[in-house]
């Protein structure tokens, strides 16, 4: 495998202002009253549909170090066929879901539909900006390959 350049190291002032927004999002998150475990599973799945196995490894462990069971984190890519999620983190989970797969369906109105009648705005609004921000976070470590070694 061709070794790819680290964007961190290449163009660090843009990785701290990435990292900034991640402190801030973080923030919005919580004021939102969303748990930080559950946040974790919102970016595990978002990381899962994109393929980054470097963020799946890291908010699996988050999420567990955060109160989340093990339970709830293995059966996240099948949440819809399970009883493990309260109406409300089933709106986010879709919600993410599609933000994630925006080029599919461009977040349909009867997904964000579902989610605000769940959500309150400022839940709504910080389930939107975790999203846009794990997304980020995906698309700079599956180009550079961050590595992932057991």
């Amino acid at each position: 495998m061709t070794e790819r350049i680290h964007l961190a190291k290449v163009a660090p002032e843009l990785y701290r202002s990435v990292a900034e927004l991640e402190r801030q999002v973080t923030e919005t998150v919580a004021r939102a009253g969303i748990a930080e475990g559950f946040a974790h599973l919102l970016r595990l799945r978002a990381s899962q549909l994109n393929g980054c196995a470097f963020c799946v490894r890291l908010h699996t462990r988050d999420a567990l170090a955060s109160g989340e069971s093990s339970d709830r984190a293995a059966v996240l890519p099948a949440w819809r066929e399970t009883e493990y999620f309260t109406p409300k983190e089933r709106a986010a989970l879709e919600l993410v879901e599609a933000i994630t797969l925006v080029a599919d369906g461009q977040v349909p109105d009867a997904v964000y539909e579902r989610a605000a009648q769940e959500l309150t705005q400022e839940e709504l609004a910080a389930v939107e900006w975790l999203a846009v921000m794990i997304n980020t976070w995906n698309r700079i470590a599956i180009p550079s390959r961050y590595p992932v070694k057991p």
